[in-house]
């Protein structure tokens, strides 16, 4: 299956797979973005608009499990020090489930990596992420990558 940029396919999308490609966008913006002076948690608030904060659930590729607020701490240590960026492989959508394909490029620490991802989003009634599995085709990962989980409970 061909890859495409998400720029390229995400107008040919509306209702739920929509909001998952916009989600998409919006971390590499935030990402790029936390490299700058005075990057925070809370400039992870455009995200936040996306999503049930208060009971949001989200399950790693290393099945540790993260609610909102943790979610947000990992993501400020791990976009202040990675790049990342993606192609489109493929979306498919329920009546409250999204599947998102995608092949992920990143680097942190000078270590690169490039991961196939399957993210399983889960929409409540109004619309928003509640609930995020994340599933990764990869190598084995480099143990310098393995560092950002620092403090992450990883389950067996």
């Amino acid at each position: 299956m061909a890859l495409s940029e998400l720029d390229v396919v995400i107008g040919q999308y509306s209702g739920l797979a929509r909001k998952v490609l916009d989600y998409s966008q919006t971390m590499k913006r935030l990402v790029d973005a936390a490299k700058q002076p005075g990057f925070s948690a809370e400039s992870w608030a455009p995200l936040a608009t996306m999503v049930a904060t208060d009971r949001f659930k989200r399950v790693g590729n290393f099945k540790e499990v993260m609610n909102w607020d943790e979610y947000v701490a990992f993501l400020t240590g791990w976009a202040m020090h990675s790049e990342w960026e993606c192609s489109f492989r493929r979306v498919t959508a329920g009546s409250n489930v999204v599947f998102l394909e995608l092949e992920e490029r990143s680097r942190t620490g000078g270590v690169g990596s490039v991961v196939n991802s399957v993210s399983v989003y889960e929409f409540d009634a109004d619309g928003l992420i509640a609930h995020l599995d994340i599933y990764l085709q990869m190598p084995m990962p480099d143990p310098e990558m393995l560092k950002s989980y620092a403090g992450i409970s990883i389950t067996g």
